[in-house]
């Protein structure tokens, strides 16, 4: 992993400390958890990914479109594929695919969700697929990075010289290790269900937030196919629930603040 993904500088720290007296953990992924990546950030991020791949790959941009979710669908992320059969550099993939030219005036999340990181008690730590760059781009635009005491991000899901991304649950046991706590007391707030399935089959807690699934924010549909989505295609009314609640989750959330009342 990082140097030291688990703990930020005491200057970039902020709120995050707060609530330590609970032993609860919380991970909270980031896209589409925290901010609207829908809208910011994941058609830039598929675009560079098939042009990176017909570069370099030699690869037509239909192949590489098709490639890219291939990967995606069987790994959990596009990366992993292009690392295992094509020896692509992790390094460099991520930074020519993540520079996002003007993404902080793209970004946006919901202010109540703000407030509701700042009061939820216990230590909280970002865990997300996306480079670090990238991440803190995120979070310092949006002001959110003073609430969370850790980041890990791909570049921390190292083992044995082999990335372990999320849905991986090797990543989950050793991240619960470092963090010296129960899997039990963990709680992973996430928006893709493999990634709740892995973290529920090692003893997590999960729950699932849907505020910007199949890419609705603010009462509206954007058309676009969401990752934490069952069916893609489907288009929804908002308010409308894509399907029942999947066993390993144990909770579905519109909000932060509902996190709370999360016992």
């Amino acid at each position: 992993m990082h140097d030291d993904p688990l703990a930020l500088r005491a200057d970039q720290r902020g709120t995050a400390g707060r609530g330590a007296a609970s032993k609860r953990v919380w991970l909270f992924d980031l896209d589409n958890t925290l901010h609207d990546a829908s809208h910011a950030a994941f058609g830039p991020t598929n675009l560079a990914m098939n042009e990176y791949m017909v570069q370099h790959l030699g690869l037509g941009l239909a192949e590489a479109a098709r490639l890219r979710q291939h990967y995606w669908h069987r790994y959990g992320a596009t990366l992993l594929g292009l690392v295992r059969h094509h020896g692509v550099q992790a390094s460099h993939f991520l930074e020519q695919t993540h520079r996002h030219p003007g993404l902080e005036d793209r970004l946006r999340t919901s202010a109540h969700d703000r407030a509701a990181l700042k009061r939820l008690r216990g230590r909280k730590y970002i865990v997300t697929n996306a480079p670090r760059h990238y991440t803190m781009r995120v979070l310092d635009t949006l002001k959110l990075t003073g609430c969370f005491d850790g980041v890990i991000c791909i570049e921390d899901m190292t083992m044995f010289g082999q990335l372990r991304p999320k849905p991986d649950a090797r990543m989950f046991r050793r991240l619960v290790a470092r963090l010296k706590v129960r899997a039990s007391d963990c709680v992973l707030v996430e928006d893709v269900l493999e990634n709740q399935k892995a973290a529920r089959r090692i003893g997590m807690r999960t729950a699932w937030m849907q505020r910007y699934l199949e890419g609705r924010f603010r009462g509206h549909l954007r058309g676009g196919a969401n990752a934490g989505s069952n069916n893609g295609s489907r288009r929804l009314e908002v308010g409308v629930h894509p399907c029942p609640k999947p066993r390993y989750v144990c909770a579905k959330i519109k909000s932060l603040k509902q996190l709370l009342a999360l016992r």
